[in-house]
């Protein structure tokens, strides 16, 4: 098989220039994590970075958009990042189940957002509280990055709108087990009318990645006119490839998830014929939604990456039904999706 130029140009960048950035700012955020005076807050920042590092490689490969600029938008790729996997950890493994704390840790993502607002005690409504000042540096470290770039306020407004997104979605999935589900559906219910044709889950999905904000800061920090693309990028990643990247993590731990008893969204189709149906839908829609955008062939690699990162996980081959969906799903993307996950596959396991 021939070797695709652009994916061998893409994967190089990523050895050579994303993964060392990428690992130098988690570096730093890990040794001022080490500081945390809180025991439980400083084992979850901890436990965040050690166990989540590959959420910071993809997303700060969305870096690449800013051109020149790179390092400067992977620096808030993995501090926002490392916002986002942070609170994960403090909801999903948490000393509370109260939708007012999740609520006010999740402020932190809208402040990093919004450069001229001040932090806030966003553990004002849980037992641990004495984080050193972690969660507001990650938050600051944002919001002076954004600060710098002339044209943010022209498109804050739809970064933050998936950043509400998200957060929502943090707030309801995290509260007590015989509440979330009528919590989601009814937040579904709410935005219905401006969605395309799709089931509550699935809305879910879409809202929980942070991609169309990596994509749509990137592209801000290139310091080209960022309005008519910001606003591209964001139909294009919401629903479509946020639906598809988070559909593919909850695919590969239906196992996990079923021991543990966690929400998965992937358990809500009705059946496996069904759930490959929808995925593989997403993943044209998603390949459908970014052929005008400028940049179009590196957005393509993305959506082909998102098969290849996920179904090249060891999760994959331990669970049959998800083997089998995988191949479906491969053999859709062609040869050029089935070289990046040889590559994926490879990395993984040499890593």
């Amino acid at each position: 098989m021939r070797t695709p130029t652009h994916i061998l140009s893409l994967t190089t960048r990523m050895i050579l220039q994303v993964r060392p950035a990428a690992h130098g700012f988690l570096h730093r955020w890990k040794e001022r994590a080490r500081r945390i005076p809180d025991p439980e807050l400083r084992r979850q920042a901890l436990a965040s970075i050690e166990t989540k590092t590959f959420h910071c490689e993809g997303g700060a490969l969305c870096g690449l958009l800013a051109g020149g600029f790179f390092r400067e938008a992977i620096q808030f790729i993995v501090a926002y990042q490392t916002i986002s996997d942070y609170l994960d950890n403090l909801c999903d493994r948490s000393t509370s189940q109260d939708p007012e704390d999740f609520r006010a840790l999740h402020e932190a993502m809208l402040h990093a957002l919004t450069p001229e607002a001040p932090t806030a005690d966003y553990y004002r409504s849980r037992r641990e509280h004495d984080d050193g000042g972690y969660l507001a540096e990650l938050a600051r470290t944002c919001q002076t990055i954004l600060g710098g770039q002339p044209e943010y306020h022209r498109v804050a407004p739809s970064i933050r709108a998936l950043a509400r997104l998200y957060a929502d979605l943090q707030v309801h999935k995290h509260v007590r087990p015989d509440e979330r589900e009528a919590r989601l559906k009814k937040w579904f219910e709410n935005h219905r009318a401006g969605l395309p044709e799709m089931a509550w889950h699935e809305f879910a999905a879409s809202a929980g990645s942070t991609l169309g904000i990596f994509c749509m800061v990137s592209h801000l920090i290139r310091k080209q006119d960022p309005l008519p693309v910001v606003e591209q990028i964001h139909k294009a990643y919401f629903p479509w490839i946020q639906g598809l990247h988070i559909l593919l993590d909850y695919l590969i731990d239906q196992e996990e998830d079923r021991r543990g008893g966690d929400l998965n969204f992937c358990s809500y189709y009705e059946n496996h014929e069904r759930l490959t149906f929808r995925l593989a839908h997403f993943y044209s829609m998603a390949h459908a939604s970014v052929a005008d955008l400028p940049d179009a062939k590196f957005h393509h690699l993305m959506i082909s990456g998102l098969l290849s990162i996920y179904l090249s996980d060891r999760k994959v081959s331990r669970q049959k039904d998800v083997r089998a969906i995988a191949r479906k799903l491969l053999a859709l993307g062609g040869a050029e999706t089935f070289f990046f996950y040889l590559h994926c596959w490879v990395y993984r396991r040499l890593s």
